[in-house]
């Protein structure tokens, strides 16, 4: 479905009965709502309603002119709750979608009963003009995200996964790829500028972070470091997966969001 905001058009995805306790999944930067077919049926099999929410720019969401900043996304993501009145929901975002996610909590907590965190930063990197810079130029200048999907790549999956499951890679890849130039570009530049360390001491959901433990684009150690300045904050690493632990180990993963969801009911 589409949810219009500022004469553009936010695409969704609603799966499950109104009345049921909702569950919010917000994909990576360059992925779009496919990034969570390994936890759909798993929750509505358990009785959650899903709700997948496409990034401004990214899947089925219209861009806008950049930059972004990270309280944009934020204020996307809260009009989309607003407009479809779910009630709290459980909020889950992986890496930007996990950004994103903090800038909602911190800003309408009163839209959430919960918050999961997953392999994202709590801040900008202290080199990330020199981290984002050349993917931003890159792919503005080839107008595509096509030259930096197979790089990306590398970062987000383990060889083995690649080699066990080549059409759920291909899949992945695949929508990097055709994600939207400017969409990628802006929402780099957001990850490029923002900080919420500051702010996460007074964040006043509970909020769980997870972090696949061979994550080098985001070192587990961040995940940890936004449990620690949350009140209400726990953290667990999933082993053998690199960014995407939703996807690379989906059994750890879901056990632990199905722990949590149990502890918040």
């Amino acid at each position: 479905m589409l949810v219009a905001r500022d004469g553009r058009r936010i695409h969704c995805d609603l799966l499950g009965e109104r009345g049921r306790r909702f569950v919010c999944l917000v994909h990576a930067l360059a992925a779009d709502s496919g990034l969570w077919a390994e936890q759909v049926a798993p929750l509505l099999g358990a009785g959650y309603g899903v709700l997948r929410v496409d990034l401004r720019g990214h899947g089925g969401s219209e861009a806008t002119p950049g930059p972004y900043v990270m309280e944009d996304l934020g204020a996307d993501l809260a009009h989309v709750l607003r407009a479809l009145d779910l009630g709290k929901v459980d909020y889950v975002g992986l890496s930007l979608g996990g950004m994103a996610g903090q800038a909602l909590a911190l800003d309408h907590p009163d839209l959430l009963r919960s918050v999961v965190i997953c392999d994202a930063l709590p801040e900008r990197l202290p080199n990330a003009d020199a981290v984002w810079g050349p993917r931003i130029r890159a792919v503005r200048d080839a107008g595509s995200c096509a030259v930096i999907a197979d790089a990306t790549m590398e970062r987000w999956l383990t060889p083995g996964f690649k080699a066990a499951q080549p059409a759920r890679w291909r899949e992945i890849r695949d929508t990097i790829a055709a994600t939207g130039a400017e969409g990628y570009a802006s929402c780099a530049e957001a990850i490029s500028r923002f900080s919420f360390v500051a702010r996460l001491p007074s964040l006043a959901v509970p909020a769980l972070v997870l972090c696949g433990e061979h994550d080098e684009a985001v070192p587990p150690a961040e995940g940890r470091r936004i449990a620690s300045l949350v009140p209400d904050g726990r953290f667990h690493a999933i082993p053998g997966a690199r960014h995407l632990p939703n996807v690379e180990r989906p059994e750890v993963f879901n056990d632990h969001l199905f722990d949590w969801l149990a502890r918040r009911g």
